[in-house]
């Protein structure tokens, strides 16, 4: 049976150099790696295949199928990645952070698909979070300024790791000027139902959120959390002529999508993939003001006073004139919660904000969004697959699925 190693990176590791690194052999214990015909399992390999099908309109992964890797779930994709991968007949496979977007069954789904693969191919495991190491694995080593430290076992490698106490932030920089909407109920959803070529989604749901308010959305994956977020934003037309209120007007009543983005601070990991601007972190900061990705005039020296006080709560205090594409990719998420935080919008949507964060980084942004949350008039709306620990929302809305779409519940917190 091969041997399995893990490897436990930080916030600030450069994942794509390791995977680099150890596929040439240049790290000693993985010297063999070199000869070896190898695989890469990772988000950013999904993301490649899907700008493939969008810009050429090729399917490979997916190929022989009428699915799209696009209009699958996060689980449904990484399936169809690893069943892809596993035709070359691979002899190692890395896999990075590989349970990253998928909910308690689909995590357990690929658990054990891969536990199996594991009887026959080497798996390098390179992950953020500790409770996410396989239970297979036999080696175990953290990267740290570009080498790798191996430790005895599972235990000592975890152990070693002081996670920083959760942080007490005290003071959330008040926005430059109040965004207020008009009344205390910004979305209000009765009796909405969704359907995607004839296959339900959501069925029946009655959801509101009023200012102020701390909600975290859960349900797994393809239970529609991202049709109900994508209605709320106006990216998607499935709440036309539905019992649809955002901010007070009826959707469909003529609001300009531009309207609803204006009131709306929102981050996805996906939007730090779609970014190739050079800006600095300052300028990226005060975007959030003007709700572009990026900076397109001088910024006023209100603007950027504003920024670095973000940035001092970041830890990044002094590097405000550093290029954002330098950071990264657990840093760069930083940056753009606090760009969707800076103007206190009156409603907050962090779509799985801590994906690439490590235990130190989520517990430091969940002590974040509970300073904010509890100190800005805001509604958050929190959605992630991971139980974080610490986090503190007022409300749980969570969508069970059934036969006939995924229907809504509030959740005692």
């Amino acid at each position: 049976m091969p041997t399995h190693a893990f490897i436990l990176i930080h916030n600030a590791s450069n994942s794509s150099q390791l995977t680099n690194d150890l596929v040439k052999g240049n790290f000693p214990d993985f010297a063999d790696l070199k000869e070896k015909k190898t695989e890469l399992f990772s988000s950013r390999v999904i993301a490649h295949f899907i700008e493939e099908e969008e810009r050429h309109d090729l399917k490979i992964v997916t190929q022989g199928t009428q699915q799209s890797l696009r209009s699958m779930s996060s689980g449904e994709r990484k399936k169809a990645l690893l069943h892809y991968l596993l035709k070359s007949r691979p002899e190692v496979i890395i896999l990075i952070n590989p349970l990253d977007n998928l909910d308690p069954q689909s995590q357990q789904e690929l658990k054990n698909t891969v536990h199996r693969l594991s009887q026959t191919v080497r798996c390098i495991q390179i992950g953020s979070r500790g409770a996410d190491a396989f239970t297979f694995i036999s080696e175990y080593y953290r990267l740290t300024e570009g080498a790798l430290e191996q430790y005895a076992n599972r235990e000592a490698l975890f152990s070693s790791k002081s996670l920083a106490k959760l942080l007490e932030i005290n003071s959330i920089p008040p926005p430059i000027q109040p965004y207020l909407a008009e009344g205390k109920t910004l979305v209000q959803m009765d009796g909405i139902s969704v359907s995607f070529d004839n296959k339900p989604v959501i069925k029946d749901v009655h959801w509101r959120v009023l200012q102020g308010e701390f909600w975290q959305l859960k349900g797994p994956n393809g239970s529609g959390k991202s049709t109900l977020l994508n209605m709320i934003t106006g990216d998607s037309h499935k709440g036309y002529g539905q019992n649809l209120t955002i901010f007070g007007r009826k959707k469909g009543s003529g609001e300009s999508i531009w309207e609803l983005k204006e009131a709306i601070g929102y981050f996805s990991p996906v939007m730090i993939d779609r970014f190739k601007g050079y800006h600095t972190l300052k300028n990226m900061v005060i975007s959030g003001l003007y709700d572009s990705v990026g900076l397109y005039h001088m910024p006023s020296d209100v603007e950027k006073t504003l920024a670095e006080k973000w940035l001092r709560i970041l830890q990044l205090e002094g590097k405000g004139n550093a290029y954002f594409n330098t950071l990264s990719e657990g840093e760069k998420r930083l940056i753009m919660i606090a760009r969707a935080m800076i103007k206190h919008p009156p409603l907050l949507i962090l779509d799985e904000p801590t994906v690439g964060l490590d235990d130190n980084s989520a517990a430091f942004f969940v002590a974040l969004i509970n300073a904010f949350a509890s100190q800005s008039t805001s509604a958050v709306v929190f959605v992630s697959h991971r139980e974080e620990p610490g986090l503190q929302p007022d409300f749980v809305y969570e969508l069970v699925a059934t036969h006939q779409g995924a229907e809504g519940k509030v959740c005692a917190t």
